[in-house]
């Protein structure tokens, strides 16, 4: 959803009345999302469902105003998304979790339909790169501040004992340290390639490098701030290998969808990435042979070493 705004607005400013009250609009319905997340699965789901349909249909409204009838190549795909969130409310059960998963293939699908409007309109979207990038790199900063705040979460109920800030400075280390992978030069070089690529290049590699590739690194962030909550409240153990292998695949899918997203963007590629991800998820059997916090300082050390390594060797 926030990936479609930041589209949206890209190519279609809320420079006018109509635009800002709609506008307006989609954000009451992302906060009525915002409300419901919580228990989105069970109690709360209809609401959820209803929210995302406000945002879908506030969201096809404002792209009809620029590009009008084309928007039908996509919008049908993202309703029928939330249709699938709204039924799934009334169910319970491994349906819920189909249905659920439906709305995200879809989106890819409409995705896909949207990328063909520049090859047979030429009213075709473009992107302004500095705002297309800016809007996506806050994005993937809320994401990490989030894994930072689920350790917060974590040691609520913890003493704050030299193991426990031990866990909370590396889990702050590890998310700096894949921050650094992404700020440090991938956002400049990408906005860059965005704007000397023609047109019809641009609208493809930002499909491709901006929701393609970044889902995934998002994806890969969710996962590793689920395996910060579940491993620190027994981060002195050997964990179970559940949340082992979440913390050490969330860090593995990031680094590979990153090394995806610079191939698309035209950046130089590091096969330095492909390695630390899949030493990264060999992390796994330091947490559930040894302990917890001796897999956050593999990982650490794992993404630290790639920067080293890339800074030297290129």
């Amino acid at each position: 959803m926030y990936g479609g705004y930041a589209w949206l607005t890209n190519q279609a400013p809320p420079v006018s009345t109509a635009r800002r009250l709609l506008l307006i609009g989609g954000m009451v319905a992302f906060f009525v999302c915002a409300l419901a997340i919580p228990h989105a699965f069970t109690e709360t789901g209809l609401v959820f469902g209803l929210g995302y349909l406000l945002v879908i249909l506030v969201h096809g409204g404002l792209y009809a105003q620029s590009h009008g009838r084309v928007v039908l190549r996509f919008v049908p795909f993202n309703v029928a998304g939330a249709v699938c969130v709204i039924v799934a409310s009334q169910l319970t059960g491994t349906a819920v979790y189909a249905l659920w998963v439906a709305p995200m293939a879809l989106q890819y699908l409409a995705s896909a339909m949207a990328a063909g409007v520049d090859e047979s309109s030429r009213s075709g979207f473009d992107i302004r790169p500095a705002h297309f990038v800016e809007r996506h790199g806050g994005l993937l900063i809320i994401a990490l501040g989030e894994s930072l705040a689920v350790i917060g979460i974590g040691v609520t109920d913890l003493t704050l004992n030299l193991s426990t800030l031990a866990t909370a400075v590396l889990g702050l280390l590890l998310a700096s340290a894949l921050w650094w992978t992404y700020f440090a030069t991938d956002a400049d070089r990408a906005e860059a390639h965005l704007r000397d690529a023609p047109i019809k290049d641009r609208v493809r590699m930002a499909l491709l490098g901006y929701f393609y590739a970044f889902l995934p690194m998002l994806l890969g962030i969710t996962g590793l701030a689920a395996g910060l909550k579940l491993t620190i409240s027994h981060v002195d153990a050997p964990l179970p290998l559940a949340p082992a292998f979440v913390l050490a695949g969330g860090v593995a899918l990031y680094l590979l969808s990153n090394t995806i997203f610079r191939w698309t963007m035209h950046i130089q590629r590091s096969w330095y990435r492909v390695a630390a991800a899949i030493v990264a998820l060999m992390t796994t059997a330091l947490g559930t042979f040894v302990a917890g916090i001796v897999e956050l300082v593999g990982l650490l050390a794992t993404v630290v070493m790639m920067l080293v390594l890339e800074a030297r060797y290129g």
